[in-house]
């Protein structure tokens, strides 16, 4: 293992994609935010992506050169075309476009059309909490869970992502403009019992998967990480009810039916090199508290209902420990295999 900086590591993943046929913009969005994932301790989104990253960009399951593109809308409403590229730099020109429009009209939604894989949602979010916003995220993805009582892959595993800034407490009034902000709560879920990514991480490690979280493809329950990745993934709750699959649905409709994209049984998967243009959708929603109860009121009460949580000893709010883990990554650096990266050459000319 090599140890980097955190911006060690996002030049040489950027120099990676780069030298797949990413353009400058592109590669540097998705850099970030999979150096992010894996400061985070989510290895599932982070450094592993890179080899899949490269392999769509050469042969062309993604358009290298795309640059994203506002296509107009309505109010509060606006859609982003992907143009069928990596989508992080898609998704921070709908964040941004979407934090704007929520300042002018209260509430906002932004959605990305002809996309790709989104990576960790709720790191999308984090300019809306710095703006002292609410903001919601969603994604669909590569089919990979029935519908309730089926048994073929329909849906993704359609990450639903919420994100709320907090206040130190106590700070109101004319202090409060002056208040450092606590950390924000982060939510951030699968629909399936769990991130498809682990399952591919297991099946990379030769690992078995725990019982519960797949099927194969005869529809059999699996522990067997390549079995699973051929047949689908467990919907959360799936053992009791059919509550995953209708939220995987809702989100479905979300990011396909309202801006245009694929739904996830029209896209090939995430973890095949050869494949079509996913042209997938994501989804923001941005809320200002403002135009409600107002900022002052939504701090107070956030502030309320943590102190509530925390009553209890064994409590974690959502978010706290990828907090501390990326803090102590921004400290101490990230571990990177020398075989996952290459080094960056000495100069960008050389990435032709």
């Amino acid at each position: 293992m090599t140890t980097m900086t955190l911006e060690q590591a996002a030049a040489a993943v950027a120099s990676a994609l780069r030298r797949a046929g990413a353009n400058d913009g592109m590669a540097q969005a998705a850099a970030r935010a999979l150096v992010l994932a894996e400061a985070q301790g989510l290895a599932s989104h982070g450094l592993s992506r890179v080899p899949q990253y490269v392999a769509h960009l050469k042969l062309g399951r993604v358009n290298g050169q795309a640059v994203p593109s506002l296509l107009g809308g309505r109010g509060g409403a606006v859609r982003v075309d992907a143009h069928e590229g990596l989508a992080f730099a898609a998704c921070e020109l709908a964040v941004d476009e979407a934090i704007r429009r929520a300042r002018e009209f209260g509430i906002s939604f932004a959605g990305v059309t002809n996309s790709h894989h989104a990576g960790v949602i709720v790191d999308h979010l984090r300019p809306v909490v710095a703006a002292g916003m609410v903001g919601l995220g969603f994604a669909n993805s590569p089919a990979a869970m029935p519908a309730a009582g089926g048994r073929h892959p329909i849906f993704g595993t359609n990450p639903v992502a919420a994100a709320f800034p907090r206040r130190v407490a106590g700070a109101t009034g004319a202090n409060a403009a002056n208040a450092a902000a606590a950390d924000p709560l982060l939510i951030d879920l699968s629909l399936a019992e769990v991130a498809r990514g682990k399952v591919m991480l297991a099946a990379k490690q030769g690992r078995p998967i725990p019982p519960g979280w797949a099927l194969d493809a005869q529809g059999q329950p699996t522990t067997d990480a390549q079995a699973a990745l051929q047949g689908s993934m467990l919907p959360v709750g799936a053992a009791s009810s059919a509550k995953g699959a209708m939220l995987a649905l809702v989100v479905e409709l979300l990011v396909t039916a309202l801006i245009g994209a694929q739904f996830g049984f029209e896209a090939s998967s995430f973890f095949v090199d050869e494949g079509n243009r996913p042209r997938i959708g994501q989804a923001f929603i941005v809320v200002d508290p403002a135009a409600l109860a107002g900022a002052e009121a939504y701090f107070q009460r956030v502030e309320v209902l943590v102190a509530e949580m925390l009553v209890d000893d064994g409590v974690r709010l959502p978010g706290a420990r990828r907090e501390a883990l990326r803090r102590q990554a921004e400290r101490d650096g990230i571990d990177v295999p020398p075989t996952l990266l290459p080094p960056p050459p000495s100069s960008d000319h050389q990435e032709t």
